[in-house]
């Protein structure tokens, strides 16, 4: 086994920020395939994965890396063709340093790892939780983002060891939470407190059609950015929408989905839409701007016999671990809440804080799906 150094890049700045390492190879993949789909089937990512990538890096790069044309495919941004270019030839260049300074190690005995599936609704901090597990932690960590309902329902049928859903903070969202939670068996089934979140409409920076609520995006024909049918956060558009009186067939863009909140902030950042719902994360890191609406919690659901298993208690050990706080901590938004924690369901019920909106009717009403 060697120890091999390999060519990254970084924005310098104070702090420096270094690139993503899969971004790269994924750009590489668009210019040989032309298609999103093929370049993350090519690098071993899922399509949502490579698409919240590319969001996010033409985001901090301020230009874009690749574009996405109706008919027509992927093809890469002048912007990407010269960072692939400058890329392959500075890794020409040191290729033989580069090999001549691997370092030979000693053969190691094999790490007995522990697989766990996790299905789960599309979170920032639970993405980077798992690409931060360590080859020697003994846990490998196999997750998709897919909507809450179909999380569970994968749960349910045994297709994952555990699902991930989030439901909206407060006590008024008590008959919603039921419908969710009626599908897990008390008995049977354990929840694993991990983290407090903000939901919100994701605008241009200073929001500068004094956005409020659906209303005026209705009002003033706004472009949206929708989510996807069966996800949680479609669930709370629409539940906004019937409570602002707005139809659907009001809202222009209501049909163009995404399947992720990284997704949303990015057409979002590109002048694709005017406005998308979702975390005040995602939109912080394009540096867009944010009306906050309510606050959820974000919670894993596994078996209640399987709770001490060695892998799942590994998978607790890092939510509520230093690495884990140290994910979450930069992301607005977000804190952790009784993070790797067994916790009731009555503990979903407690007080969410008050939106500055002033939209808290929603908070009494909806629990995220």
């Amino acid at each position: 086994m060697k120890l091999v150094p390999t060519l990254a890049w970084t924005i310098a700045g104070d702090p420096p920020t270094p690139v993503d390492a899969r971004l790269l190879p994924l750009l590489a993949a668009l210019g040989e395939h032309g298609s999103l789909a093929g370049a993350a089937a090519a690098i071993g990512v899922p399509y949502r994965t490579a698409w919240g990538l590319l969001g996010t890096w033409q985001g901090r790069l301020g230009a874009p890396l690749a574009r996405l044309e109706r008919g027509r495919g992927t093809r890469l941004a002048p912007l990407g063709e010269r960072l692939l270019a400058s890329h392959t030839a500075a890794a020409g260049r040191l290729e033989r340093t580069l090999t001549a300074a691997a370092i030979e190690l000693a053969p190691q005995a094999a790490v007995r790892r522990s697989r766990l599936r996790i299905a789960a609704s599309h979170d920032l901090a639970l993405a980077r939780v798992r690409d931060t597990v360590a080859p020697d932690a003994g846990l490998e960590i196999d997750l998709e983002f897919v909507g809450s309902l179909e999380s569970l329902a994968r749960y349910v049928r045994g297709e994952a060891d555990l699902a991930g859903c989030h439901l909206a903070a407060g006590p008024g969202g008590a008959e919603a939470r039921a419908a969710l939670l009626g599908q897990i068996r008390p008995s049977r089934d354990a929840l694993i407190g991990f983290i407090e979140r903000e939901q919100g409409f994701i605008v241009a920076r200073g929001n500068p059609h004094r956005l409020r609520g659906f209303a005026d995006i209705a009002r003033r024909r706004l472009r949206f950015v929708n989510r996807q049918r069966g996800s949680a956060t479609r669930v709370l558009i629409d539940l906004l929408l019937r409570e602002s009186r707005v139809e659907p067939a009001q809202i222009a863009g209501y049909r163009n989905e995404e399947i992720t909140h990284s997704a949303i902030a990015a057409t979002v950042a590109s002048g694709g839409a005017d406005v998308a719902f979702g975390l005040r994360a995602a939109a912080a890191q394009l540096e867009l701007g944010f009306v906050p609406v309510l606050h959820e919690h974000y919670v894993l659901v596994c078996r209640r016999d399987r709770a001490p298993d060695p892998a799942i208690a590994r998978l607790r050990a890092l939510l509520a671990g230093a690495e884990t706080a140290a994910i979450v901590r930069p992301l607005a938004g977000y804190r952790l809440w009784h993070a790797g924690e067994i916790v009731p369901a009555a503990l979903l019920s407690e007080r969410g804080r008050r939106s500055r909106t002033g939209q808290t009717s929603i908070r009494r009403r909806v629990a995220a799906k």
